[in-house]
């Protein structure tokens, strides 16, 4: 198994597609990858030599932010929102949807399991 910032990636697939299983590199990005460094799209990930490997390797480290360094940069974008008591903070706070979504209906993923109100008329 090739392993790419931190991650180990499956062999058997298209280098492209085995890109995607690194957080914070989606399909688009991973074919700016493959195109950058002159690797055809179409071979499999266990065809590649330890010299591509390593060109990836430094040019993910060189130019995106990935894994633990991105989970940690959003991490920090949500706190910060939080302690500055912006809007969005709130809803991060309260754990409501953040992004504008209704919330009478539906919203249960965020809200939890529905909570019985004693006396409620049907």
């Amino acid at each position: 198994m090739a392993r790419i910032a931190g991650v180990n990636i499956p062999t058997g697939k298209r280098v492209p597609i085995a890109l995607t299983y690194i957080t914070g590199i989606g399909p688009s990005t991973a074919e700016q990858i493959v195109a950058a460094l002159n690797i055809d799209s179409t071979r499999r990930v266990n065809q590649l030599t330890d010299d591509e490997v390593l060109a990836i390797r430094e040019y993910i480290d060189a130019n995106l932010t990935v894994e633990g360094d991105l989970r940690r940069e959003t991490q920090m974008n949500i706190k910060r929102m939080m302690d500055m008591g912006s809007y969005r903070g709130l809803r991060h706070r309260r754990n409501l949807p953040v992004r504008g979504q209704r919330t009478h209906t539906n919203a249960r993923t965020r809200k939890g399991p529905a909570k019985p109100i004693a006396g409620k008329k049907k």
